[in-house]
């Protein structure tokens, strides 16, 4: 079990055109797509305190680095989690463009790599197998990394090459952050290889303590096994919290929204359907361990279309979901990317719930409840 230490919180912005993603009720007449709207998002987050948000990607959607770059220029504390994919992005090109914007926003540049499958050919890629789009994975991260913190990079892999590289500018490295952090998902044994090596956090969807626990110990044994020659690797979540003013409040809007969704589309058809990635069918199979586990891992959004950080859901009151968030951090969960709809207003009322709670119940973690620092 992992020191307790202060979370990394962050929210989630969607990155689409198409409006109503995970039932959320903006619309065009809001500004919905524009650039006015997604800095209000934006700076939403800034106001209800959380450290900066997610950014998704995959084809057909708005592009993540541009998004970012327009979010940074239009906030002061805002710190975009860019999601990007190895096979849409060269290193040399992506390392400079993310140097850049971290120079440009004073190192406020984290990075979500993404090696899920995605419409590879409308973008000219042509890496489909499981094995293959890992192993370019773990030289691009790899290769980006020297890139931010070397001079004169040769590089020659299975997957990238270059030769005599220096990037200009480096990133903006401060306070023991030579660059920016780097995050990584994926449940695969190819993905956690690819994580227990290169990563900087590794991100789990919304899986009940007992798994998240199994995972953890797991990567921490191929860390050592496989030989990481990096910092020790750190742990995030991503998950929806829905919370209201009271436990019965919070219940009764989370069933609601499950009915909802019950009518728009079937029961196993979605779930069959989903199974392609291994996290995935991971979350889809707690459904069958019950609706509820772990006092308020709400599972049955992941029956009716829920995919993703939507198949599963923490459901409760501000001190359920804190104390619930809490058990993760005992696990060694230091990061959290949270979020619930409409976008626009959960992001003040989740902030408000769970900031203060989460940070408070650290600090004691940290000093223990006499004040005094623990070891």
């Amino acid at each position: 079990m992992s020191a307790p230490t202060s979370p990394e919180l962050l929210w989630y912005l969607p990155n689409f055109v198409e409006t109503g993603h995970r039932g959320d009720t903006a619309s065009p007449e809001d500004g919905y797509g524009t650039l006015d709207y997604q800095v209000g998002l934006a700076e939403a987050v800034e106001d209800a305190g959380w450290t900066g948000a997610l950014l998704g990607t995959s084809w057909g959607r708005p592009d993540t680095f541009t998004v970012a770059t327009a979010l940074a220029a239009r906030t002061t504390t805002f710190e975009p989690l860019i999601a990007i994919r190895p096979g849409y992005w060269r290193p040399a090109n992506f390392a400079t463009s993310a140097a850049t914007l971290d120079q440009l926003s004073r190192g406020r540049v984290r990075v979500n790599i993404v090696s899920g499958q995605d419409n590879l050919a409308a973008y000219g890629d042509r890496e489909d197998s499981r094995a293959a789009r890992y192993a370019r994975t773990k030289e691009f991260m790899r290769l980006v990394r020297r890139l931010w913190t070397e001079e004169d990079v040769t590089f020659d892999g299975d997957h990238f090459q270059v030769t005599g590289s220096t990037i200009t500018p480096h990133p903006y490295a401060a306070d023991g952050r030579p660059h920016p952090r780097l995050y990584f998902g994926g449940a695969s044994p190819d993905a956690e290889a690819v994580a227990a090596t290169e990563a900087d956090v590794q991100l789990f969807w919304g899986e009940p303590l007992d798994g998240i626990a199994e995972r953890v110990e797991r990567l921490q044994g191929l860390e050592q096994s496989l030989g990481r020659d990096l910092a020790p690797l750190e742990f995030g979540l991503r998950i929806t919290t829905l919370i209201r003013d009271t436990r019965e409040d919070a219940w009764r809007d989370a069933e609601e929204k499950v009915r909802r969704m019950a009518d728009s589309v079937g029961d196993r058809e979605f779930r069959r359907a989903g199974r392609a990635a291994v996290g995935q069918g991971r979350l889809l199979d707690l459904a069958d361990r019950g609706d509820v586990l772990d006092e308020c891992l709400y599972t049955a959004p992941g029956k009716y279309g829920g995919g993703g950080a939507g198949t599963t859901w923490l459901v409760g009151s501000a001190d359920d979901v804190a104390a619930a968030l809490s058990r993760y951090q005992e696990l060694g969960v230091t990061h959290f990317v949270l979020s619930d709809t409409p976008y626009r207003t959960e992001v003040a009322r989740v902030g408000e719930a769970l900031i203060p709670r989460l940070r408070e119940s650290s600090q004691v973690a940290l000093t223990g409840p006499n004040g005094v620092r623990r070891a």
